[in-house]
């Protein structure tokens, strides 16, 4: 399948996902690195964009909380091109009420391959990555041929 390029600007646009038990985690990893997301667009959840907000002092722009429907907002972004990373403290330990609408925004940026960190390891080395304040070009395929496709409903529904 042939890829097509979508630029990724020096300053990114990173949404911040944290399930309730790892709140506290991702505000600590954001206070740690406040310095470099400063500079960048946030989003984020719900609750999560509330306590990030208030902890590190600048703008976050501020979605529904996930089972309401902000993991489908921030999946949407990604298709839209208007995500460029998903940190995601996930808790793989917790039953979530909405682990559908979870798998369908980890499902999005696999997609439409967007950088995905799931803990604070994989968040620190996404982060300090040299490619994070520099522009870059992100491949995705082409999913031209697939959205002209003809389809024979005819067979279908036979």
């Amino acid at each position: 399948m042939p890829h097509k390029k979508i630029p990724m600007e020096h300053d990114k646009k990173i949404a911040l996902v944290a399930h309730d038990n790892m709140k506290r985690d991702l505000l600590e990893w954001a206070k740690f690195n406040s310095v470099l997301l400063s500079h960048h667009q946030i989003y984020a959840t719900g609750t999560t964009g509330k306590l990030l907000e208030k902890e590190l002092g600048f703008k976050i722009t501020k979605l529904k909380s996930g089972p309401l429907g902000g993991d489908q907002q921030i999946g949407a972004k990604i298709v839209e091109n208007k995500i460029d990373f998903l940190i995601f403290f996930w808790d793989p330990l917790e039953p979530q009420p909405h682990d559908p609408d979870v798998k369908a925004l980890l499902r999005m940026a696999v997609v439409w391959n967007i950088p995905i960190a799931n803990n604070r390891a994989s968040a620190d080395f996404m982060i300090s990555s040299p490619l994070m304040d520099s522009l870059y070009d992100r491949l995705v395929p082409d999913y031209e041929n697939y959205v002209a496709r003809k389809i024979d409903l005819e067979e279908k529904t036979s």
